[in-house]
């Protein structure tokens, strides 16, 4: 969940070359909760942001983070103040902005538990 559009296609990009698939995207964490809940195939990890209009990052992932079957998230912010209180939430892992293409797949595939 990125409300940059052009983060959006890039993240989007490098999903695709690291051969996952992108089932979708919000701009804001209202919409993503609401396309989440929509979803039939659940995706297996959702990246978020945290500064995002309507309803921050934090906020989501505590609603996300309470569904029987919670995704992984992979929360990615340049803002250093919210990492540690992303942390606590037991169940994301932390990404600070900027990052590299492989930080983000070794991530990916750690919260995967794939090799």
């Amino acid at each position: 969940m990125e409300d940059d559009l052009s983060l959006q296609k890039l993240y989007e990009m490098m999903i695709s070359t690291f051969g996952f698939t992108v089932v979708g995207k919000a701009n804001n964490g209202k919409e993503a909760i609401e396309k989440y809940n929509a979803l039939t195939n659940k995706p297996d990890v959702i990246l978020m942001d945290h500064r995002m209009p309507v309803q921050n990052g934090i906020d989501t992932s505590i609603i996300l983070l309470k569904l029987q079957n919670p995704p992984k998230i992979i929360f990615i912010s340049a803002d250093k103040s919210v990492r540690n209180r992303a942390l606590a939430l037991k169940g994301l892992t932390f990404i600070e902005k900027p990052f590299s293409v492989t930080a983000l797949h070794d991530e990916i595939v750690k919260v995967l538990g794939k090799s």
